[in-house]
């Protein structure tokens, strides 16, 4: 087994910082950072923290666009033995101060554009201290990521690390030594909240170095990042799918292409232009890359590896995407709670005839899975109930929240509030949340297999399958579905496309074609705005 002890963000930029000072470490809107800028740079951020009178523990947050500076106070965060809060700029200003107010944040970085809404919640939010802007007036040509004349994006600041460069500019660049192992808290992700406010998951330094050790010490490639990859970030860092790809990425000294959002046009042109290798990205940002002009086998010659999870995939989308991106494919299943990928579908089991795409994959190594039903008893192969696992990259808790901590976390097992079961090989089948399983007349419908064959239709882009009240059968079915561009459906074509593919019951009683489904900025749709929608209609 590797060291562990230097499991740590600290040790590892630094050790890049030795070792390859001049490469790149991340690009951003044509701005390049190497990786002995940002160790330098990180360092005076963490001196600054400290000189803030900030101390170890306490909870920095961070709202702002995607960015080299989102990363660089990330890592001065580490270096000061902080722990960072991403928050989801698209939030409103009630659910950013939820948390704020939450984590207790003593310090918050922000983007100019939000200081109206800082100053209005700064009342409510008495344990905030400090407030650093990030773009703004400040020294330029001296820091990280600087831009080329005529390299910022389009309707971007020119700078958008002034202001934080300015807060620290006279403070060292000399190395710290937090004493934070790799057990410690590093960052605060929140939850999603498709039930209730978003709770903080707390994950520590170990979450993003036990993967790529454990698949080394296997001899496995099912998912991995090397030193010589390009890797492209195209999902929001305030997520675990945006941070946890980074992150990962930035320990194995990768050069890291960094989107401040995704937009599939940009997304094609950077894998071409930047000869990105590998990514990761939800099914849904796929299937746009892939209607793009510029699309094809010249524009992605680059990539060796595209890792997707967040949201199912059809069959028939998966077959697509291996013949237009001509890489190895791997599907993974996480959460922001396994702080890592816990279940992976490897390449070879993509291949065509092999009848694997069905499931999500085996547990990674290292990693341990189980089916329980509602006593707790670990169920047979093939018998639907909850999944548990087991990850040393799991996280310590909710931030406060001993109680739902427990009901989460029992011993050292997740319960992941999904419903699947484990084949006679040992695979996981995703039937659904817990949560979102309809129940009709007492039959349990889950709505992902109910969309996986809405999907085969030949005019079907997307679809969502809600349960709504039914006063005869307790819920009905109901089907959202998003149209190919061109094309038309019925409602009663569609109902006719499964039969005999699903059981009666459960095939959707109504039909509603939408222009798009919401979803949250990892991919997944949100099935609790679906049944809002609906409800006055249902």
């Amino acid at each position: 087994m590797p060291q562990t002890r230097k499991w740590t963000l600290t040790a590892a930029v630094s050790g890049h910082a030795r070792t390859r000072p001049d490469q790149p470490a991340i690009i951003c809107e044509g701005r390049v950072t190497s990786y002995g800028e940002l160790h330098r740079h990180s360092n005076r951020a963490a001196h600054a923290l400290l000189a803030a009178g900030l101390r170890p523990g306490d909870r920095v947050a961070y709202l702002g666009r995607e960015s080299e500076y989102y990363y660089l106070a990330l890592l001065a965060g580490a270096k000061a033995g902080v722990v960072t809060v991403p928050v989801n700029w698209r939030l409103t200003g009630p659910e950013v101060e939820h948390i704020l107010g939450d984590c207790g944040a003593v310090l918050l970085y922000a983007d100019a554009e939000f200081t109206g809404l800082i100053q209005a919640l700064r009342p409510q939010l008495p344990g905030l201290r400090h407030v650093v802007q990030l773009d703004g007036p400040g020294p330029t040509g001296t820091g990280p990521g600087q831009a080329a004349p005529g390299q910022a994006g389009p309707g971007q600041a020119a700078d958008r690390g002034a202001g934080l460069r300015a807060w620290y500019a006279d403070r060292p660049d000399s190395d710290l030594d937090p004493g934070t192992g790799p057990d410690e808290a590093v960052v605060q992700i929140y939850t999603s909240g498709t039930t209730g406010l978003p709770k903080g998951a707390v994950l520590a330094q170990r979450s993003f170095f036990t993967l790529p050790a454990a698949m080394r010490e296997h001899g496995a490639a099912w998912i991995d990042w090397r030193p010589e990859d390009v890797s492209m970030i195209s999902l929001p860092g305030f997520g675990i799918a945006g941070i946890g790809w980074f992150l990962h990425g930035l320990v194995a000294g990768a050069v890291n292409v960094v989107m401040p959002q995704f937009i599939a046009q940009e997304a094609v042109r950077l894998i071409r232009d930047r000869g990105v290798t590998i990514t990761f990205a939800a099914p849904a940002m796929l299937q746009m890359m892939m209607a793009e002009h510029e699309a094809g086998p010249q524009a992605f010659a680059s990539l060796r590896k595209i890792a997707y999870g967040a949201a199912p995939m059809s069959e028939a989308l998966l077959r697509q995407c291996l013949a237009a991106f001509g890489c190895e494919f791997t599907q993974i299943y996480a959460s922001t709670e396994t702080g890592s990928v816990a279940v992976c579908l490897p390449p070879e089991d993509h291949r065509p005839g092999v009848g694997r795409l069905d499931s999500v994959g085996r547990p990674c190594p290292g990693n341990e899975v189980k089916v329980i039903g509602p006593d707790g008893a670990v169920l047979p192969p093939g018998q639907i109930g909850q999944i548990c696992i087991r990850t040393p990259s799991r996280m310590l808790g909710y931030w406060n929240l001993p109680e739902a901590t427990a009901r989460t976390l029992v011993g050292e097992w997740l319960h992941m509030g999904d419903a699947g079961y484990l084949d006679e090989a040992g695979y996981l089948h995703l039937c659904d949340r817990i949560n979102d399983t309809i129940i009709v007349a007492g039959q349990n419908i889950y709505p992902a297999e109910v969309e996986a064959q809405l999907a085969e239709h030949p005019a079907v882009a997307d679809a969502a399958v809600v349960g709504l009240p039914d006063e005869h059968w307790g819920e009905a079915v109901h089907a959202c579905v998003v149209l190919r561009p061109g094309t038309t459906a019925t409602a009663r074509e569609l109902m006719l496309s499964l039969r005999g593919r699903l059981a009666d019951y459960k095939i959707p009683t109504a039909y509603h074609i939408v222009d798009e489904l919401p979803r949250n900025p990892s991919g997944k749709v949100l099935r609790r705005t679906v049944r809002e929608r609906l409800r006055p209609v249902g």
